[in-house]
């Protein structure tokens, strides 16, 4: 089958060919092209797709501005020496763990105003201003000191309150009973 159809498109060759446009057609064609790159000033797709540019252009600039943040994040994080990350692992781990027993407790029961309680978080405003001291001074010995003793600091203060929460006898489970039962 391929065959027949091979031999015919040999015979009816010439058929199949046609003749292009005459020559003057061509000459007129060229003058009107080059009359026209003549009095272009602009590039005539950026005439017409000038809002697909704009587009373009504004999302190759955010992703280039958001590569620049995140390298410039990951960078400051890892310009922290290993033991300021290996007591910050540490000592997070142990304070979220304190701070999950006591947040187990209602807020009547602690005895805290909401000024206390945002202190007792673990990233309060006293960590931020010692977490941009260290990334803007990265090799200073003192502010790494004065990073772990404020975790050591707040260790202290949540175990304190969880001594004074367990010296009232009191559980998590024994307050929420006390007040479903009041209830």
């Amino acid at each position: 089958m391929p065959e027949d159809l091979e031999r015919f498109i040999q015979q009816h060759r010439s058929e199949f060919e046609m003749p292009g446009p005459s020559p003057r057609i061509w000459d007129a064609l060229e003058k009107e092209l080059t009359a026209k790159q003549e009095g272009a000033k602009i590039v005539p797709l950026l005439r017409r797709n000038w809002f697909r540019a704009a587009v373009i252009l504004l999302l190759v600039v955010n992703a280039g501005a958001l590569f620049y943040l995140t390298s410039r994040k990951q960078t400051r994080t890892a310009s922290f020496a290993p033991e300021v990350q290996e007591a910050n692992m540490y000592y997070s781990s142990k304070i979220n763990e304190k701070l999950k027993i006591i947040n187990a407790y209602p807020v009547e029961e602690l005895g805290l105003d909401s000024a206390a309680r945002k202190e007792l978080e673990l990233r309060n405003d006293t960590y931020k201003t010692l977490e941009r001291e260290l990334q803007n001074n990265p090799g200073n010995e003192r502010i790494k000191a004065a990073l772990i003793r404020y975790y050591q600091l707040k260790l202290d203060l949540l175990d304190r309150i969880l001594e004074e929460l367990q010296s009232k006898k009191v559980t998590p489970d024994q307050t929420k009973k006390h007040y479903e039962a009041e209830i």
